[in-house]
């Protein structure tokens, strides 16, 4: 079958890099997002098969339902038709890096510090998968990478199964095992499997990467099989003098042959490598070295049957070893003659021990135990147990395990071997494993801190990292924005939620002067439909109430962060424009501007101006406010209105010629005519010169005023001008 160059037209396929049990790798560009991806294909020869076909998008839905930053994520799943029939394929994160195996071949065991940080990781990676119910079963160093920035990354899921998945078994007949150098017990047996299992393969991991080889080999994978379920694994010290005491105790707790006596959990394995890691004492029970053994060996004295305190003879004493030297003959002579006498005699030993064991044993074989049920000790606190299980006649197993439990379920059993209402031999024991306080960890605060801060923060803490992102201010990309908990106390190995931050969400500013004469709630509502907050100030205005006048923000076009603020002015209608009132009486002035607007009351302040323009008289010259201006509804307004302008009449009319007083009238803005009768005077001296004035001097009259002046004239005298006549101006 060939497969086609793009997948569900997204994923184009690229090069090889790398073939599994039932599939094959490739390099891929995701078109959509952009990206590189990597691309696992079954394989054609299985595709036609149900149970590869289930088996390999159960790996899908296995990997893609856990999010965790030390697993390899899956991104898509589907089949895509290529020229022989359907293709399946899986979509996953692309590692740039290498293999612990490919690590293994180039540089060999590595430094225990090294170790022990890679596989702290690769037990929080399997903690988060089994406490989301997935079993990983083939937890290998071909499933492990290191990227070029050293972050660990497990892989493959491809035979990983739910807890209570009804056929999480081997099976002597199944496809495919796992891989028989990590192989725990119970997967070799066939037998049910649950993180123990993990935390074994991790076990076997760790071993090689301390000595550069597995714990067990073999010619073929069912020999090696055999060595996990019937032989104990050295100590890596044994191989690799330089792996620490407490290094060795983790790794044969881990390689326990019952799950009961290994770690109970990935996170209680990753937490005791924390220990090592930071210098404390490991509570994996130490492992004794040769020389410890041997020193126990001697402190100890054999037993002979029920003789207490009867050494058993180690050596010949010296005077027997000096007895057969002297005795010595040359080996050459009688070689072949010594040898033979020592091997009949030796063979006839041998039958001889055997019959007499035989005997013994046919003769003292106690009768054979009743098998019975063993009870339920499931949340009784260790005395009820041990009482149950004596009750139901097995015996106890001296040596209790512990698990650290929560509060509600310490001191209590949590768990037993062999299960409960399992039919047994009595002669078997019962062990517990009795639940213990929790040591718990400070949680620390990470907010401000890098993504990189975070991580390893946290994983110093034992404590487990769970990543997402959002947006948010200015500032905040790349760094941890919030976290859950904030604070506190939490088990070893637990989740903390960080959110870091993307940086702020963008928006583009429109140009704003579209928005002017608008609705308020038309714009707001568009506005913040662009991503910007606003802010409403209201202003004076002609307009109608709420109606935009401007809107000031960030220069249109250019991309700002979403929420910025745009700040809406709005007319409050305050104001109204001021009507033309001049050559309006005060009255019709004053209608005019409440028709426009005017609220300030119901007349215009008025004030008289004399004018000499007639027109004028009785109406409005000028106004303040101008013509045309806005103004507020409720503010004064101001007209002057014109009057006839009046003037006093000054003296020193009476006195002077006719003429002159016409002149000193006009001087003072009098515009009147002006009009002479004789008056027949005795006074010589007022001949010529006015004698009286009408109006007279003092009095206030309109500046149009007419006058009349009285000009003496002498008692008959001849040649006078006629009555009536006017003087003429500068006469």
């Amino acid at each position: 079958m060939t497969a086609p160059k793009i997948f569900g037209d997204r994923y184009q396929i690229g090069e090889t890099l790398g073939f599994g049990g039932m599939s094959e790798v490739h390099r891929g560009r995701d078109l959509r997002l952009g990206r590189d991806v990597a691309i696992k294909v079954l394989r054609a020869d299985l595709a036609r098969d149900p149970s590869f076909q289930t088996r390999f998008r159960r790996e899908a839905q296995n990997a893609a339902s856990l999010n965790h930053p030390a697993i390899v994520a899956v991104y898509d799943t589907g089949d895509s038709q290529g020229e022989g029939g359907l293709v399946s394929y899986i979509v996953m994160e692309y590692v740039d890096g290498q293999t612990l195996r490919d690590i293994l071949r180039k540089e060999g065991p590595l430094p225990a510090k090294r170790a022990m940080e890679i596989m702290a990781d690769v037990c929080a990676a399997l903690d988060f998968s089994h406490r989301h119910g997935i079993v990983h079963r083939d937890v290998k160093p071909a499933n492990i990478m290191l990227t070029k920035a050293g972050a660990v990354k497990v892989m493959d899921f491809g035979i990983a199964r739910a807890l209570n998945d009804s056929q999480n078994t081997m099976t002597a007949t199944a496809a495919v095992i796992g891989t028989a150098q990590y192989l725990s017990p119970e997967q070799a047996r066939g037998e049910a499997v649950d993180a123990r299992s993990d935390v074994y393969a991790t076990g076997c991991v760790l071993f090689e990467l301390l000595t550069g080889q597995p714990p067990f080999t073999g010619d073929s994978p069912v020999a090696i099989a055999y060595q996990h379920v019937r032989e104990d694994a050295k100590a890596p010290s044994e191989v690799n003098p330089a792996v620490p005491a407490e290094l060795d105790a983790i790794v044969l707790k881990a390689l326990n042959k019952n799950p009961l006596n290994r770690y109970q959990s990935a996170a209680e394995m990753r937490s005791d490598m924390v220990r090592a890691l930071s210098g404390q004492a490991v509570h994996a029970t130490p492992v004794m070295s040769n020389d410890e053994r041997t020193e126990l060996m001697r402190a100890t004295p054999a037993r002979v049957g029920n003789g207490a305190g009867v050494a058993a003879p180690m050596l010949a004493p010296p005077s027997r070893i000096a007895a057969v030297e002297a005795d010595y003959v040359d080996p050459a002579a009688k070689s072949k003659r010594v040898w033979g006498f020592v091997g009949v005699g030796a063979l006839c030993i041998a039958v001889l021990i055997a019959a007499i064991w035989v005997t013994i044993s046919v003769a003292n074989r106690p009768e054979p135990a009743q098998p019975a049920r063993v009870p339920d000790c499931q949340n009784l606190t260790k005395e009820q147990a041990e009482a149950a299980i004596r009750d139901a006649g097995f015996t106890i197993n001296p040596q209790d395990l512990t698990e650290e439990v929560d509060d509600a379920k310490v001191g209590l059993v949590v768990d037993q071997n062999p299960s409960p209402n399992t039919l047994r031999d009595t002669s078997e024991q019962v062990q517990l494993t009795i639940g213990i306080k929790r040591a718990l960890v400070d949680v620390p605060n990470v907010v401000s801190k890098t993504k990189e801060e975070v991580e390893k923060i946290l994983k110093d803490g034992n404590l487990t990292p769970e990543f997402s992102d959002a947006f948010g201010p200015a500032g905040s990309l790349g760094k941890a924005q919030s976290q859950d908990p904030a604070e506190g106390k939490l088990a070893p190995g637990s989740i903390v939620k960080v959110v870091i931050g993307k940086g702020p969400e963008t928006a583009t500013p429109p140009d704003w002067n579209t928005f002017k004469g608008k609705p308020l709630a038309e714009a707001k509502a568009a506005i913040e439909a662009l991503g910007f907050t606003t802010a409403v100030v209201p202003r004076a205005g002609v307009e109608p109430k709420d109606t935009v006048l401007e809107v000031v923000g960030d220069p249109p076009n250019v991309a700002v962060a979403k929420g910025s603020l745009a700040t809406i002015y709005t007319s409050d209608n305050s104001l109204f424009i001021m009507p033309n009132l001049e050559n309006q009486t005060a009255d019709a002035a004053s209608q005019l501007a409440i028709q426009a607007g005017w609220t300030g009351g119901t007349a215009i302040t008025k004030q008289d101006v004399e004018t000499a323009n007639p027109a004028q008289i009785g109406k409005v010259i000028q106004q303040n406010p101008a013509t045309g201006t806005p103004f507020v509804k409720v503010g004064a307004i101001n007209v002057q209105v014109g009057v006839e302008k009046k003037l006093t009449v000054p003296g020193g009319i009476v006195g002077i010629g006719a003429q002159a007083a016409a002149n000193l009238l006009a001087s003072q803005g009098f515009t009147g005519t002006f009009t002479t009768v004789d008056r027949v005077v005795a006074d010589p001296a007022q001949v010529g010169l006015v004698v009286s004035s009408n109006p007279t001097s003092g009095s206030v009259v309109k500046f149009n005023q007419p006058f009349a002046f009285e000009v003496g004239v002498p008692p008959a005298a001849p040649a006078t001008p006629p009555s009536g006549a006017p003087p003429t101006p500068g006469g």
